[in-house]
């Protein structure tokens, strides 16, 4: 198995190297012996029956395939297990093969390859034969899906690949237990949705029976329960509910299916080619046009042509554009969403309409009440699945947030509208002039109501009056343009919305913010007015700045001011200035002592909020008894094999940046709480191209810990490194985070770092000197203790503060600094605003839970 190297600095640390990609595969393939013989296998099985060229043949089906007709009719018992190591045909061994390595292999990889091998018999062969039954008891009572699958025979290994692979899940962290089983249940409910064939079925079954059997073989209850997950991942698991729920009536276009309760709304892709000609001789003359037969062939007529089938196709286009600006946190995604899962339900009716007018042979009128009644139950089933991605999307919208700068919402709106002004009104012009070309006859009110249908997919109003179609060969190209044309104006206006964020307009102000701190601005804690949420105010000269974000009419100002010292003083006047002018009340938050008396001889108040721990790089020696615990966790390190990588977030491969989101969503899983920001950063702050990593790696190359650090400038160089981002794995050793600061610390003083800050630590207090007495308490003393033990309980910050003192800091008191002492109850507000912006009400009780334990 390949491992990170190591290398050993002059301070006595070990380096690492991150494995590759290759080197991750290669390790992979190593450690599924099951999972590389179950693709051999059907390899073999493929070209002993002949399925490697083709469809499986007669013989093979009747003596392997399972189905009600081999299984239960002809006792052939054995089926439900060789029908999960043949492969039907070329397509699905490919597929089977590619499955069996990938998905069976992260199976055996997580629990085992005995466990891999129960899973994949008992969820493939209880899929099968379960499935089996319920068509044979469901055929004898003629059930529509029953009687009409009854007859299929089925050789399917994805059936206990899949069952197998949710089997696994119960085995996993947080992140790929929820990323697998959104995902796998997602996509096989559209297949069994909007496809419905005798498969698709036994691996729905499967998977199902996977969930309580991984919770067995891991003696695990909770493994059954979905646990929080943080605001990207959310982001990423509802953008793929609707894209993989968009892709149905595709695979309903593709399959031709009608077993489904959705096949009515596959009628609205459908697509079958009527002659023009046969239909307009027949059906062009004013009495002609009320016959059933001339509505079916004028509809399917009006619906046919390149344009018309770009438009059939729209919903899926729309919603696959919604999601991927849901996975952006786009608020205009989450609306374009709804909207298009709306009109899916609003169509639903018209869809059926369509369905009694193209069904010539079996209208709705000749069926029986027991069809009806059926009828009815898959129609308001074809309603839910929209119903129930509208009903994610509301409950979830607190995490699409993102909205874009005002004139890119004027400038889409102006586009749109006049795009479908300029089109809607050159159709109907031209419509007009070539009316007497329509069949049959029409007459302006119906060639405008017609000119709405051109925007609409042909299916969603095709069987609606008025039905007409134009004779005239350029008069048939705008009839077929015009609706292609605006949705793809709309789509790419839509795009350029979604991606003209505040970061991509503000990016000027982003630059000169950066040259400021590069300059020396700012302190230890100043890279942090880079973080989005801040908005700034620059001096007139541009040589100052100030990071804030405006709440409830308070100014909430990001640390120190961006300047030089000597401009400290004359920054802050101007931004008091600039606030008053705007009826905001100023308060710098987690400011240094040095600016302290700039704020007494303006009449200001302050008030501690935390202590920033900080380490002197530049003679650190860690030595001596102090420093004792650190030296056995970096000892204890690097006597169990583990190394550490210094790098950026753009430099990581792809497997370790998967192994960082994991790490990061078990940490945010493990917590009912919710997550914290204004100065506290999360997975989107490592990314930054200017921010460090520092990743602790185990003997086997995994990432036992990971932490980031925010530099800190002068004269444009480096002199130190603020730590922000923390997490480490369940599994990790004892003291790996001390190994992994303490290795930091020593990499810094290698590189001319002056100084190591921990951070601050909210509503800290340092210790007092030996000797030295407290002060008298103060009101504003007094609420600072009462919020750090009432805060306690659900953020640990005095544990935290606990273990930065392993490290022998020296300590700066970080205070906020007010104007008016009346303004604390909504400065208090606004604070807690600023750290959580975002609470549902499931978290908010949590809290208030931990709180009064």
């Amino acid at each position: 198995m390949s491992q990170a190297t190591e290398t050993t600095d002059s301070s006595g640390g070990v380096t690492g190297r991150l494995r590759s990609t290759g080197e991750v595969a290669r390790s992979f393939l190593s450690r599924i012996p099951f999972s590389l013989t179950v693709a051999i296998t059907l390899v073999v099985t493929a070209i002993l029956t002949g399925t490697i060229a083709g469809p499986a043949p007669t013989a093979t089906q009747d003596a392997w395939a399972a189905g009600v007709h081999t299984t239960i009719d002809a006792g052939h018992w054995w089926s439900v297990l060789s029908a999960l190591v043949i492969p039907w045909d070329p397509f699905q061994l490919a597929a089977g093969v590619l499955a069996a390595l990938a998905l069976l292999g992260v199976a055996e990889r997580r629990m085992g390859t005995a466990r891999a091998i129960v899973a994949f018999v008992v969820t493939g062969a209880l899929g099968v034969a379960i499935g089996v039954a319920l068509q044979w008891v469901g055929s004898l009572a003629g059930e529509w899906w029953s009687t009409e699958t009854a007859a299929d025979l089925t050789l399917d290994p994805l059936t206990a690949i899949l069952g197998a692979l949710i089997t696994a899940t119960a085995f996993m962290g947080s992140l790929w237990r929820r990323r697998f089983r959104v995902v796998t249940l997602a996509a096989i409910l559209v297949f069994v949705l909007y496809d419905g064939d005798s498969s698709n079925a036994y691996r729905f079954i499967a998977i199902l029976i996977g969930y309580p059997l991984g919770a067995l073989l891991a003696r695990d209850p909770s493994a059954l329960s979905m646990r929080r997950s943080s605001h990207a991942e959310t982001r990423t698991l509802v953008a793929t509910i609707v894209a993989v729920t968009g892709i149905g009536p595709l695979v309903a276009l593709i399959n031709g299916s009608e077993l489904t309760p959705f096949a009515y709304i596959s009628y609205l892709f459908a697509d079958e080619a009527v002659d023009p000609a046969t239909v307009l001789a027949k059906c062009g003359g004013p009495t002609t046009t009320t016959s059933e037969e001339c509505l079916r062939q004028l509809t399917l007529l009006s619906g046919q042509g390149f344009g018309m089938l770009l438009l059939s196709f729209l919903p899926l286009a729309l919603l696959l554009l919604a999601a991927w600006g849901l996975a952006r946190g786009r608020r205009f995604a989450m609306w374009l969403a709804i909207g298009v899962n709306a009109a899916v339900i609003l169509f639903a009716r018209t869809a059926l309409d369509v369905t009694d007018t193209l069904d010539g042979d079996d209208a709705l009128s000749d069926w029986s009440l027991f069809d009806l009644g059926e009828l009815l139950v898959w129609i308001l089933a074809a309603a839910v699945l929209p119903l129930f991605v509208i009903i994610i999307l509301i409950v979830s919208r607190r995490h699409f947030t993102l909205t874009s700068p005002r004139p890119a919402y004027v400038r889409f709106i102006a586009v749109t509208v006049t795009a479908f002004l300029v089109l809607a009104i050159s159709y109907y012009v031209f419509g007009l002039a070539t009316l007497g070309d329509y069949a049959p006859p029409a007459n302006p009110l119906d060639l405008l109501l017609d000119t709405f249908k051109r925007f609409i997919p042909p299916h969603f109003l095709g069987a609606t009056d008025p039905i007409i179609v134009t004779t005239h060969d350029i008069a048939e190209i705008a009839y077929q343009a015009v609706g292609p044309i605006f949705w793809t104006i709309f789509i790419v206006s839509a795009v350029l919305l979604m991606r003209a964020t505040e970061s991509r307009v503000r990016a000027p102000e982003y630059a000169r913010v950066r040259a400021i701190l590069k300059r020396g601005g700012g302190g230890t804690l100043g890279f942090m007015a880079t973080w989005p949420g801040n908005v700034y105010w620059f001096s007139a000269d541009g040589e100052a700045a100030v990071a804030y974000r405006v709440i409830n009419g308070i100014a909430l100002t990001m640390s120190d001011p961006l300047c030089t010292d000597d401009r400290a003083e004359q920054t802050i006047h101007e931004f008091a200035a600039f606030c008053d002018k705007n009826s905001w009340v100023p308060v710098f938050y987690s400011v240094h002592p040095q600016y302290l008396p700039i704020f007494e001889a303006m009449g200001w108040q302050h008030m501690s909020v935390g202590e920033e721990t900080l380490v002197p790089t530049v003679d650190l020696e860690l030595t001596g008894k102090p420093w004792q615990k650190v030296r056995q966790a970096l000892n204890r390190g690097i006597k169990e094999g583990l190394t550490t990588v210094w790098t950026r977030w753009d430099d990581l491969p792809r497997p370790t940046i998967a192994a960082i989101n994991a790490i990061s969503e078990e940490w945010v899983a493990e917590k009912e709480l919710p997550e914290m920001g204004f100065t506290l950063g999360g997975m989107e702050e490592l990314k930054d191209p200017d921010v460090a990593l520092m990743l602790a790696l185990g003997p086997d190359g995994r990432i036992q810990a990971v932490t980031s650090w925010l530099p800190s400038y002068r004269d444009g160089k480096v002199v130190g490194w603020t730590i922000d981002f923390m997490r480490r794995t369940d599994d990790s050793m004892n003291g790996v985070m001390e190994f992994l600061i303490a290795s930091a610390a020593l990499h810094m003083k290698e590189t001319g770092a002056e100084v190591l800050s921990l951070s601050g630590a909210p509503l800290a207090t340092k210790p007092l000197p030996a000797g030295e007495t407290a002060p008298e308490p103060t009101v504003m003393t007094r609420l600072s203790e009462f919020l750090a033990k009432t805060l306690e309980p659900a953020y640990g910050f005095s544990s935290l503060f606990r273990f930065k003192a392993k490290f022998n800091p020296t300590y700066e008191t970080i205070s906020m600094a007010y104007p008016d002492a009346l303004a604390l109850p909504a400065i208090g507000i606004a604070v807690g605003r600023a750290y959580l912006p975002e609470v549902s009400p499931k978290e908010a009780i949590a809290l208030v839970k931990t709180l009064t334990k």
